[in-house]
């Protein structure tokens, strides 16, 4: 999680985890050539630290504080009958789930959904033991044409262990794909993972000689196709109920956005509640609430989308850019906190090019600030 989403934490004091969590200063970037070096690299800090915690740690911890807060907690699989009936005995029914069928109650949303089916195969690893980065911890985010991407990072997972989250993004049918078939145990695995490592990523697999799962459940793998679902469902009784989170907006991880777009949503709901007194949660607030959250979250499953399609000739200048001028490296980094900060010179050639040339020319990120070319934003 990036800034914006950890000061969220901050604000309601429910960042339990902070001073123990590893701080995470910068980003790497790389994009693998046929001879396995490096045709492009740059490394880039960050205005503000990013850090990383096991969902199954703060999941769990922030449950355990919900009565403290006067909620009531109740565990068991959901179904549409109990949203129903909460939406009878309740002010606002908010449904976060992405996955089973309360995941699926809400409808498509094909204008704004690019994607109808999975466009990578993807799997972590949670591991221990592994070489950090030189200089200061860093997101490392790895490139491999034709095969898929890498990133990763470190982390605190559960029994308080500093760990670091291995991230494959595989494409479909292709090697990184196939070599998880058999996987079907946590040796398996890490070995598909470390086969990964040692066969497109020198130099991450120096880093991974010694790794080990931090545990047998420290693993995940699967697919599913990038949406974005229309944020009111109507119930069998009438009533009507609101998604939130990956509920409705689901992007694919490869910029390590789910969590802090989530975080983002929740503070947008948080305070259209606040701000709307004692008025009735009805579909127009529903409605508008969602609206406010998509006036930032489009540009982030922009740019997302983007970066899963092949590059175009825009991306490819901007990367390469980034291995030239430093400014424009930190630029590219640092948005990862705020999409919004992409606009518009990464969705626009003309305006990729004006801002390639600024830095080519002297120019600094703080020269730039507010510089929109025009774009709406």
């Amino acid at each position: 999680m990036f800034h914006t989403a950890l000061q969220n934490e901050r604000d309601v004091e429910i960042n339990y985890w902070e001073d123990q969590c590893t701080i995470v200063e910068g980003v790497q970037f790389s994009i693998v050539n046929e001879q396995g070096g490096r045709d492009i690299h740059w490394v880039a800090k960050l205005d503000n630290y990013n850090q990383s915690v096991d969902q199954r740690v703060k999941f769990a911890g922030w449950l355990e504080k919900l009565p403290e807060f006067g909620g009531k907690l109740l565990i068991k699989k959901a179904s549409i009958a109990d949203v129903d009936e909460l939406a009878e005995s309740s002010d606002l029914v908010l449904v976060a789930s992405g996955k089973g069928e309360i995941g699926r109650i809400f409808e498509r949303d094909d204008e704004k959904s690019e994607f109808d089916k999975p466009q990578r195969a993807l799997a972590l690893s949670y591991v221990k033991n592994m070489k950090p980065s030189p200089d200061f911890h860093r997101v490392s985010f790895n490139v491999i044409p034709g095969v898929g991407e890498y990133f990763v990072f470190p982390a605190l997972t559960i029994n308080g262990i500093d760990c670091e989250i291995m991230v494959m993004e595989g494409l479909p049918g292709g090697p990184m794909d196939q070599c998880w078939q058999d996987a079907d145990t946590p040796e398996k695995h890490l070995a598909a993972s470390k086969w990964i490592v040692d066969t497109y990523l020198p130099w991450e697999s120096a880093r991974c000689q010694d790794i080990q799962l931090t545990d047998d459940n420290g693993i995940l793998k699967g697919r599913f196709p990038p949406t974005v679902r229309k944020p009111i469902v109507r119930l069998p009784s009438g009533r009507v109920a609101m998604g939130i989170g990956d509920a409705v907006v689901l992007n694919d991880p490869l910029t390590g956005q789910g969590s802090n777009n989530a975080s983002k949503c929740a503070r947008v709901v948080y305070d259209s509640i606040l701000n709307h007194g004692d008025q009735v949660f009805d579909e127009a607030w529903m409605q508008q609430t969602f609206d406010e959250y998509w006036d930032y979250v489009r540009w982030c499953t922009s740019w997302t989308n983007t970066l899963l399609r092949p590059p175009t000739q825009s991306t490819q200048k901007i990367l390469k850019a980034a291995t030239e001028h430093q400014e424009m490296a930190d630029l590219f980094a640092n948005g990862f906190d705020n999409s919004r900060d992409y606009i518009p010179w990464f969705f626009d050639e003309y305006e990729a090019d004006r801002i390639i040339a600024a830095f080519a020319g002297g120019a600094r990120r703080a020269d730039l600030a507010g510089w929109s070319g025009g774009m709406e934003v």
